[in-house]
């Protein structure tokens, strides 16, 4: 699939999200546009809060910057809208260990299954994307599912009736990362880490604000954890469970 044709599918499936999500939440028209990538004025404005680099739409004729914040226990669609659960080295331990397996091994054959997606960023020349190829370990969201399943919207297990998680104490990194997502890259022979938002259409808690003030303290809240899971990837790649490729 090319490129363009990719990005009208994400198109066309964040549009159905934000569709589904306006029955039951009030969605601002601006950060629905934002979702869809319809404003040209959205610049992506820098914040380093500790080790991470956050970048964070910002719309320049209105002057608003799009934030978020968990409305759990009212939404759990993070629980109910992830297309895959994708484990590093340091989940495999926690989570074989909370369900009573003393064999990685087989913790590995029963509750996981290998999958490979792509994901598109911008890169740092105007017009182009890079495409990252990940292939990981995923946590299968209900006993049965296969690598078929893999993006496809399916309610976790771990859910319980009360919208809460019966592993959360271990719970995948990538849940905790939610709805950031990460990457590393090397800038002037050091590693630095990078975050910004998945913007699936599938989480009612973004809304605009004038200023970044009040939502420092969550962002240097999700800083550890990012920096934390960023790591933890990077030494998944390196032991060899799982392959990122990278093209432009």
């Amino acid at each position: 699939m090319s490129p363009i044709n990719r990005e009208y599918e994400k198109s066309d499936r964040v549009l159905m999200a934000l569709e589904n999500l306006s029955k039951d939440w009030p969605i601002d028209p601006l950060v629905r546009d934002i979702h869809l990538g319809l404003r040209s004025d959205v610049m992506d404005y820098h914040l380093k809060i500790n080790q991470v680099t956050y970048h964070i739409p910002y719309i320049s004729e209105t002057s608003d910057f799009l934030v978020w914040n968990c409305l759990w226990p009212d939404c759990h669609n993070c629980c109910e809208k992830q297309g895959r659960l994708p484990l590093t080295i340091k989940d495999v331990s926690a989570i074989s260990k909370h369900l009573g397996y003393s064999d990685r091994s087989e913790f590995l054959k029963k509750e996981t299954y290998v999958t490979t997606w792509k994901n598109s960023t911008a890169s740092s020349q105007k017009g182009s994307q890079l495409i990252t190829t990940l292939t990981m370990l995923n946590l299968k969201r209900r006993e049965t599912e296969r690598e078929e399943d893999n993006g496809k919207p399916i309610t976790c297990r771990f859910l319980d009736e009360d919208g809460c998680c019966s592993i959360n104490s271990s719970k995948p990194g990538v849940c905790w990362l939610y709805p950031f997502y990460s990457w590393s890259q090397n800038e002037n022979n050091k590693l630095s880490v990078h975050a910004s938002y998945q913007l699936t259409g599938d989480c009612p808690g973004f809304f605009l604000t004038k200023s970044l003030e009040d939502y420092i303290p969550l962002l240097k809240k999700y800083s550890e954890i990012i920096y934390s899971y960023t790591m933890n990837i990077n030494s998944t790649i390196r032991e060899g469970f799982a392959r990122i490729d990278i093209t432009e």
